[in-house]
């Protein structure tokens, strides 16, 4: 059956424009020199191009709507789609999740694109598209998450990759290329000189890699931040930030109740004047390669560093256990394009079961790129009892009753060591006698 309604699907073989006719090819653009060059040419090439585009909230982009007037030079419609309360709840829950990847990654770019493709396939399917083509280059993560969104969202779609399609490559063969072509149909394709590295954007945080910064001699300081500023240039005086959280969700930032959206914005202010989120790592990518990539995540950073705090409140030993390995997951399957798949949806149910009681009210002060604890309140779940915890005289734990869980745990403790299975010095490696 399954092979059946897969039917017509293409084969291993990368597909090239010249398999695209008679097809409705949905393009995702962002109106920049790629999207220029593949639509233009996909049109002369005679097939039947509608191009589309996610409002992600991306601070580098100051009027969306732009991207339709850049496209219509290459004869080409654009639909727009408004993706920022998508964008927004995509943040709340890899917020919730502390779902970071290697090097502290808030996966920001791994948030955009599994809200692009929900938003853009459905809309692809409402004007008849057969084909999305998106602008990834073969050697990273997107190429392998835009293939996967489409499938599972739309298992009948098929996929076309430009930048794996041979023809294609062998004509435009770098950005020269492509401004050359577009030049000849006197469509505006402006070249430039060449950048320092490549940027990512949206409402959750910038991602920069390639160029220089794929040399691991360069520093990661050669960024120029765009949602902030560096540590050194943040200001010299302490900023107090309060946060309000229900059951896991920020409502509200310095007393003022907010729309997730509207958290996401004031934090990445809050956090990008004060030189908060900015990360560095050599990430380990899906298809088996290292990538270096420099983030700026200032909101995800704040939010997500404060609401850490409250759980600490809330979660006893195994429950944090727990959420830690849910925590893992949902990283690495948002990362790897797999966001709607069933593991990923169990992980997140089991969190937000454990955080259900992680409501309250945390306050911070900002310094330099650093978060400071200062004030928990109103957490009706705490676990905490400074009675229980205090080394003075008080009305908590009585010290005396420790006496017995001494002596049970050491029942244990003395057997270990009589079977000769203890090591003063367990790095070194030992034969049993």
């Amino acid at each position: 059956c399954l092979a059946k309604e897969l039917e017509g699907t293409w084969t291993m073989a990368a597909p090239t424009y010249k398999d695209l006719k008679g097809e409705v090819v949905g393009v995702c653009v962002s109106g920049g020199l790629d999207s220029k060059t593949v639509s233009k040419r996909l049109v002369e090439a005679g097939v039947k191009v509608l191009a589309f585009s996610a409002d992600l909230g991306q601070p580098d982009e100051s009027d969306i709507q732009n991207v339709k007037k850049r496209m219509a030079t290459c004869g080409v419609d654009t639909v727009i789609i408004d993706l920022k309360d998508d964008m927004a709840e995509g943040c709340f829950d890899v917020i919730q999740a502390q779902a970071t990847y290697d090097g502290g990654y808030w996966n920001t770019t791994g948030i955009g694109r599994f809200v692009t493709c929900r938003g853009l396939v459905r809309a692809m399917q409402e004007k008849g598209v057969t084909v999305l083509s998106h602008g990834a280059t073969g050697r990273g993560n997107d190429q392998m998450r835009f293939e996967r969104y489409t499938n599972v969202l739309a298992p009948k779609m098929r996929v076309y990759a430009p930048w794996r399609d041979p023809l294609l490559l062998k004509e435009f063969p770098g950005r020269s290329e492509m401004a050359a072509y577009l030049s000849t149909f006197n469509i505006e394709a402006f070249v430039g000189p060449k950048k320092k590295y490549s940027t990512d954007a949206n409402l959750a945080g910038l991602s920069h890699e390639a160029e220089d910064l794929e040399s691991i001699t360069t520093p990661m300081t050669i960024v120029e931040p765009e949602m902030g500023v560096w540590p050194h240039d943040a200001p010299d005086k302490m900023e107090t930030v309060q946060m309000k959280f229900v059951e896991g969700r920020c409502v509200e930032i310095n007393g003022k109740k907010m729309k997730p959206v509207e958290v996401i914005k004031e934090a990445n202010t809050i956090g990008g004047r004060n030189g908060i989120g900015l990360k560095h790592a050599l990430e380990n990518r899906i298809i088996g390669t290292k990538s270096r990539g420099v983030y700026e995540a200032p909101g995800m950073e704040l939010l997500g560093t404060a609401l850490k705090y409250l759980y600490q409140a809330v979660l006893d030993r195994r429950s944090a256990e727990f959420f830690e390995h849910c925590s893992r997951i949902v990283a690495n399957q948002i990362y790897d394009g797999r966001f709607f798949d069933p593991s990923t949806r169990a992980a997140l149910g089991a969190i937000k079961q454990l955080t259900a009681p992680a409501t309250g009210t945390v306050k911070v002060q900002v310094y330099k790129g650093n978060i400071l604890f200062n004030a928990l309140s109103d957490v009706t779940h705490s676990i905490y009892n400074e009675a229980d915890s205090s080394m003075e005289k008080s009305d908590g734990l009585n010290p005396v009753s420790s006496q017995g869980y001494a002596e049970v745990q050491s029942v244990e403790a003395k057997s270990l060591a009589l079977a000769g299975l203890i090591s003063a010095e367990p790095s070194k490696k030992r034969r049993l006698e």
